[in-house]
């Protein structure tokens, strides 16, 4: 995987404010700021979501063995 360097970090920046211009930069990356926080909140939550799921079929899963073992030792 290719690594970014400061010196691309820097070529992009400057590109992109001949681009945008000086005014409009700033607020571009407060949007894009904006955008990616509001990713990185729905990638947390889905992967919340998706641990409890996970967790709760490894209870069920537990209590079930549990059962089980009492079945066989109550025979």
């Amino acid at each position: 995987m290719p690594q970014i360097g400061w010196l691309e970090i820097l070529a992009v920046v400057i590109i992109a404010i001949l681009v945008l211009g000086p005014k409009e930069f700033p607020v571009a990356l407060k949007k894009i700021g904006s955008y990616v926080g509001k990713l990185k909140n729905t990638f947390s939550n889905f992967q919340k979501e998706v641990s409890s799921v996970t967790d709760e079929i490894d209870l069920d899963k537990e209590i079930s063995k549990k059962d089980n073992t009492k079945d066989k030792t109550n025979d």
